[in-house]
């Protein structure tokens, strides 16, 4: 069941197995809501990440964030999936998304709305049981095919990654939320709200937002280092934000500098106002509040990413200790 509002982490598969444990049992026992693991190339495979995670909770909810089909073939993601969710009991949700920094394999994405809508259709037949075969666009299933092993659920919870109208459309037709990867903005959740609200009728998907999030006790190192992390996301998504106007200068040196591997050097050209639209840094009470602001625009879920701080276990720790309730205690 997905709660009213709910306040998760996301990380990137990047970490020590044991990190992992470590981190969902503190998150879980402060009472976060959910935790995703990123499907970013090049990283532990999320699923592998979630795996270990399911065995060492009992309540978070755990989320792929998110698959690109042409990396993982829809039979592959309703395979790993449907362990997970069996696994956990019933806590996993997955999300696709087109995904981002693809031009590093050589793969045409040309026709992605058919890529999810094929994916979705896949994944939700294997997942029911439904061994009537399904011949897409772009992926298809033979008649007869079904799982080796029994979901725990018939259907698992879909998110839609994608600042796209198009996409946005497909979300609301077939999704259970809509995220904006890389997005702390509140007046974006009104933006992807109307994105889906004529095509979603009485089963409006729910809106969440996640960006990086450096908490620490000195505002000035949590913005600097939050300067660093956000700069390779920045690059990406920034220039799709409709409700602000940045510099197409800036944009360009960022993209430069990333393009070069030199984040740093990138995210110092990030001002103040701007970054706080895609990261969620500053103090325990600068990060609850902003966070609660997103929620208060509309958001179902609001998700604080990877680093977490300064080092990644003292980022976790203020987010448990003295975040996480400040939001709860706001809203």
């Amino acid at each position: 069941m997905i709660a009213d509002h709910e306040v998760g982490i996301g990380l990137a598969g990047s970490l020590h197995p044991q990190e992992y444990r470590d981190i969902a049992q503190r998150a879980e026992h402060a009472g976060f809501d959910a935790i995703t693991v990123f499907g970013d190339l090049m990283f532990t495979p999320p699923a592998m990440v979630l795996h270990t995670m399911a065995c060492v909770t009992k309540a978070v909810r755990l989320g792929v964030a998110a698959y690109s089909p042409w990396t993982q073939h829809p039979v592959e993601i309703a395979s790993q999936i449907g362990y997970l969710d069996r696994l956990s009991h019933g806590r996993a949700f997955y999300g696709l998304v087109r995904g981002a920094w693809m031009e590093r394999l050589a793969i045409n994405q040309d026709r992605p709305l058919t890529a999810i809508k094929d994916t979705v259709a896949i994944v939700s037949a294997l997942l029911a049981g439904d061994e009537s075969g399904y011949r897409g666009d772009m992926f298809g299933i033979q008649a007869g095919t079904r799982l080796s092993f029994e979901p725990f659920r018939s259907r698992v919870p879909l998110l839609i990654g994608s600042w796209s109208p198009r996409l946005a459309r497909i979300a609301a037709q077939l999704a259970d939320e809509l995220q904006a990867g890389g997005c702390a903005n509140p007046a974006m959740v009104a933006v992807l709200d109307d994105m889906v609200g004529r095509d979603a009728g009485t089963r409006k998907p729910g809106i969440c937002l996640n960006a990086v999030a450096v908490v620490d006790q000195e505002r000035d190192a949590a913005r600097a280092a939050a300067r660093t992390a956000v700069a390779p996301y920045f690059d990406v998504v920034a220039g799709l934000d409709p409700t602000i106007d940045i510099d197409p200068e800036l944009l360009t040196k960022v993209h430069e500098l990333c393009a070069a591997g030199a984040f740093e050097e990138g995210g110092r050209l990030i001002p103040d106002d701007v970054l706080r639209r895609f990261a969620f840094c500053g103090t325990p009470a600068d990060v609850a509040e902003h966070a609660a602001a997103v929620l208060d625009a509309g958001a179902r879920r609001v998700e604080f990413d990877t680093p977490f701080g300064l080092t990644p276990a003292r980022g976790i720790e203020l987010l448990c200790d003295e975040v996480l309730g400040r939001i709860r205690a706001a809203m």
